[in-house]
C-alpha cells in the first residue's frame, strides 16, 4: 500500500546540478513536499530563482521560485522530516552528520559514508533489505536519536551496473569476477563539466576521483548481505540482527573513460560466473527480462514500472534514446552473447543524473516510508 502522509522533505546543494534534479522530481511527488533549500552562504537567504543557474531542460517548477534559500544547517529545515543530499563530497560529511544529529533522515548521494560500515550503499534497484542495519546505526550515535540516519546511494555508473549484475546473481548464484569499461557522459563530472577543448573529438581514458576504485569496491558492498556483530553473513528473514555487511566476494576489474555524451552512462561488462556449467545465452535473457525489484513490487512512486528494460536490436542501448525512458530510473540492457575468455557479455547504459543520482536517493527514501522505516515525529 502507497503511503497516504504529506512528508516535508529538503534538499541540500539544491542550486547544483543534481539538486536541480532532485527538485523536478519532488516538485510534483505525491507525499514529499519541497519544504526547505539549502546551499552555500552566497545563496542562502535569496529566492531560489535568483540564486540558481538553472542548467535542466525543464523550467523551475512555479511552486519552488520563490522558496527561500537556507544555508545548510539543520535550524533552518526544523519542519522537516527527511533532507536529500547533493552536496559536493568536500563539504558533505559534516553537514549530513549534523542533520542526522538533528533527527532528520539524510538520504545522500555523496560518497562520503558509502564505506561506513554501519551506513547502508543502494541501489533502489537491488539491495533495499540493507536498510535492515538502520537501527543498528542509531544505536551507536549518542545521544540516541529517534528518527535520525544515513543512507547512501551508489555511484552513478555502479548503479546502472549493479542491477543486471544482480539480476544473474538472483538466477544463477554468485559471481566470480565481472570485467566493466565504461563510457562515461560529462554531466557526471558536474557544472560546468569537461572543457570542451579536451572531450570534443576526444575519449579521455581516466576519469579522477578514484572512479574506478569506487566501482569496483562498491559493487562488492552492493551485492554483499546483511551481517552480523562478527561481520558473518545472515539471511534476510534475520534481519533484526542485523550489524553491517559482508562484501560479495567479487573480482571486479574496472577501466572507467569520459566520452562526449551529455547524460547517459554506458558500460560493456564481461561476467564469469562461480557455476560450472555457466548458464546459456537464453537462460541469461530471461533473467534480465525477468528482474524484479522490492521498489517495484511496493509501488513507490518514483520506481520505474520495469527495473531492467531489455534491448534486443544489436544498436541498443544508445543514451541519446533511451536515457529519459521511464524519466531515467530504469536501466537498459542489450548486445547480450557469449564472451570467449569469461562468460557472457552485454552492454548496460543508465541515466547518471536520474537512477545514478538523484532518483535513487529519492526512491530509496520511498521504500524507507513504505517498510515503515521513516518513524512519524
Amino acid at each position: 500500500m502507497v503511503n497516504t502522509r504529506s512528508i516535508n522533505v529538503g534538499v541540500l546543494g539544491a542550486t547544483g546540478t543534481v539538486g536541480q534534479r532532485f527538485i523536478l522530481l519532488l516538485a510534483d511527488h505525491p507525499y514529499f513536499k519541497l519544504h526547505a533549500l539549502g546551499a552555500s552562504a552566497r545563496s542562502a537567504g535569496r529566492s531560489y530563482a535568483t540564486a540558481t543557474s538553472w542548467k535542466q531542460t525543464q523550467p523551475i517548477p512555479d511552486t519552488i521560485k520563490e522558496l527561500t534559500v537556507q544555508p545548510c544547517s539543520p535550524e533552518h529545515f526544523k519542519d522537516v522530516e527527511i533532507v536529500f543530499s547533493g552536496l559536493d563530497a568536500d563539504v558533505a560529511g559534516d553537514i549530513e552528520k549534523a542533520f542526522r544529529d538533528a533527527n532528520i533522515a539524510v538520504f545522500s548521494n555523496a560518497k562520503n559514508y558509502r564505506r561506513d560500515p554501519t551506513v547502508p550503499l543502494i541501489v533502489p534497484l537491488v539491495n533495499t533489505s540493507h536498510l535492515a542495519v538502520l537501527p543498528y546505526q542509531q544505536s551507536l550515535l549518542n545521544p540516541r536519536p529517534s528518527r535520525g540516519f544515513i543512507v547512501t546511494n551508489a555511484n552513478c555508473v555502479a548503479t546502472g551496473c549493479a542491477v543486471p549484475l544482480a539480476a544473474l546473481e538472483r538466477a544463477f548464484g554468485p559471481l566470480d569476477a565481472v570485467m566493466i569499461t565504461t563510457l562515461q557522459a560529462i554531466s557526471g563530472a558536474g557544472y560546468p563539466g569537461v572543457p570542451s577543448m579536451d572531450i570534443f573529438d576526444n575519449v579521455i581514458p581516466y576519469i579522477g576521483g578514484g572512479e574506478e576504485d569506487k566501482l569496483e569496491w562498491e559493487l562488492s558492498k552492493i551485492l554483499g548481505t546483511l551481517a552480523d556483530e562478527n561481520g558473518t553473513a545472515i539471511s534476510e528473514d534475520q534481519q533484526a540482527a542485523a550489524k553491517g555487511f559482508a562484501l560479495a566476494p567479487l573480482r571486479v576489474s574496472a577501466a572507467c573513460n569520459r566520452v562526449p555524451v551529455l547524460e547517459g552512462h554506458t558500460a560493456c561488462i564481461s561476467v564469469r560466473f562461480q557455476r560450472r556449467p555457466p548458464p546459456v545465452i537464453e537462460e541469461v535473457w530471461a533473467a534480465f527480462r525477468d528482474y524484479t525489484c522490492e521498489a517495484q513490487t511496493l509501488g513507490c512512486p518514483t520506481a520505474p514500472k520495469k527495473p531492467l528494460v531489455v534491448h534486443e536490436e544489436q544498436d541498443r542501448p544508445q543514451p541519446r534514446l533511451d536515457r529519459d525512458v521511464q524519466r531515467g530510473a530504469g536501466v537498459r540492457v542489450g548486445r547480450v552473447r557469449p564472451c570467449p575468455v569469461m562468460d557472457v557479455k552485454f552492454v548496460v547504459m543508465a541515466n547518471n543524473v536520474s537512477i545514478g543520482a538523484a532518483a535513487s536517493s529519492i526512491i530509496n527514501a520511498e521504500v524507507a516510508v513504505e517498510k515503515g522505516v521513516i518513524i512519524p515525529p
